[in-house]
């Protein structure tokens, strides 16, 4: 005998529906912040730098409106570090992420805010990234891949290696954990 099964789609009410207000987000390291601005302002100073030697080495003599034009281009990269210096600062202090039993979300953004949430079994996996300066400041990005993209969903930058390393292992576990149970 078959049994029948009744469909049903019943609503939602607003009501009883998860709040993202609710999340508990956490703070990224203030390591991170501090080393992109590190970055910034370096970057810039290197850049505005290497044009004022250029503006003023001898074996190629510039002339008079050459110079004007590097002087103008030295002020707009010098302008456009500066901006992007306090760009960072500000929106560094936005970024934040939250590990629940069955999600894991990143939130940033300045002007534009973003909140991101991919529920644990649908993370298809995780890597760890550290390129020279995160390792040499103990820090790592979390990438996390969802089934059906080559990119990754998001990144969550920032985080100490060892928390990095907790929640990459929560979230393999937790998978496991799931399909198998």
């Amino acid at each position: 005998m078959q049994e029948t099964v009744d469909f049903t789609n019943d609503s939602v009410s607003n009501t009883k529906l998860p709040q993202l207000s609710h999340l508990k987000f956490e703070l990224l390291s203030p390591v991170y912040a501090q080393a992109n601005r590190y970055i910034d302002l370096f970057s810039t100073l290197f850049l505005v730098s290497l044009l004022f030697i250029i503006q003023l080495q001898s074996f190629y003599p510039l002339s008079q409106e050459a110079t004007n034009i590097f002087r103008y281009i030295i002020w707009a990269v010098a302008s456009i570090g500066s901006l992007s210096l306090i760009y960072t600062i500000f929106a560094d202090k936005q970024k934040f992420y939250a590990l629940r039993q069955q999600d894991l979300s990143y939130k940033s953004g300045l002007v534009f805010r973003k909140t991101v949430s991919q529920p644990v079994l649908r993370i298809q996996h995780v890597e760890l990234k550290r390129g020279p300066i995160d390792r040499k400041i103990g820090l790592a990005k979390l990438q996390v891949f969802s089934a059906g993209g080559a990119l990754h969903t998001f990144e969550i930058p920032g985080l100490p290696l060892e928390k990095a390393e907790i929640i990459r292992q929560f979230i393999l576990d937790h998978k496991d954990v799931n399909h198998h149970g």
